[in-house]
């Protein structure tokens, strides 16, 4: 039986991978990756690697066995159908006989476009008969805090979400939950609404930059039209700025708020506070 990570060399994965090496053996580790090369680090540790790719369904063919545990991060080509991409993953788990395949999906509560390829993956998965477990993330810090250079460059931070909140959690946090389901037992067929525990408005984010950098960072709330400009302005493609501007409306109602407590329960902690990635950044 193997810990099947998909997406393995990207952010997400890659902490999964890295947090899984600290609780079971390298060799019970596969990941999925399209470039060998990006993995050598991974392959250094025993981890195994196979070489797949979403939009090939022939390389997943004989990748999965009996009782594996897959976890499938959500593609990130928003232009390529990402349900039939993730259905090439679904049916090759089904046809293994594999004992869990996790995905990593959105709030239940999110009625933004951004959702809708992740219901549709929901409806395939659950549809297949494989046992599965619904991993419904909010958003992370580090899509904000890695991109400080033209907030700082602005002394702004500019958004469409009004007063709304957000109930974000790192990168690692959403990791661990999904450690926590891999190795984990009863988790068959369960959906966990994951969120860190203290959701924040801009407002306070704008102030915790102030705070922390000297200057003096404001709080630029603007349309939904306006954003979907400054982003394609930016060099987003059209369709993916109207996308990511459309994630702030459903923030101004309230979406993105989670408040089951289920990440801090799955990863046995609190949820990492959005000040501890605004440091980590501005560090590095």
């Amino acid at each position: 039986m193997s810990i099947v990570v998909t997406g393995a060399t990207g952010h997400l994965g890659r902490h999964v991978v890295a947090q899984l090496l600290e609780k079971v053996p390298a060799e019970q580790i596969t990941a999925v990756v399209r470039d060998e090369a990006k993995a050598a680090d991974l392959a250094a540790r025993g981890v195994k690697l196979a070489v797949a790719d979403y939009n090939a369904p022939d390389t997943f063919d004989g990748l999965f066995a009996a009782g594996d545990k897959v976890l499938l991060v959500s593609g990130n080509e928003f232009d390529k159908g990402r349900p039939q991409q993730h259905k090439v993953v679904i049916d090759a788990a089904k046809a293994a006989g594999v004992a869990l395949l996790a995905y990593t999906s959105a709030p239940g509560s999110l009625t933004a476009a951004l959702a809708d390829d992740h219901r549709a993956t929901e409806e395939i998965l659950t549809a297949s008969g494989v046992p599965y477990v619904l991993l419904r993330n909010s958003w992370y810090h580090e899509n904000y805090t890695e991109n400080l250079a033209p907030v700082l460059e602005h002394g702004a931070v500019t958004h469409a979400a009004g007063e709304g909140r957000v109930s974000s959690a790192s990168r690692a946090d959403y990791a661990a939950a999904a450690v926590a389901v891999l190795t984990g037992e009863g988790h068959e067929n369960k959906t966990y609404e994951l969120g860190g525990d203290t959701p924040w408005s801009f407002a306070e984010y704008a102030a915790a930059l102030s705070e922390r950098t000297g200057r003096q960072i404001v709080n630029n709330a603007v349309s939904v039209d306006a954003l979907t400009g400054i982003l394609a302005g930016a060099g987003l493609p059209g369709p993916l700025a109207a996308i990511l501007a459309g994630v702030d409306a459903s923030i101004e109602k309230g979406e993105l708020v989670v408040s089951t407590g289920d990440l801090s329960r799955l990863i046995g902690r609190p949820t990492s506070p959005l000040s501890e990635s605004i440091e980590a950044a501005l560090k590095g």
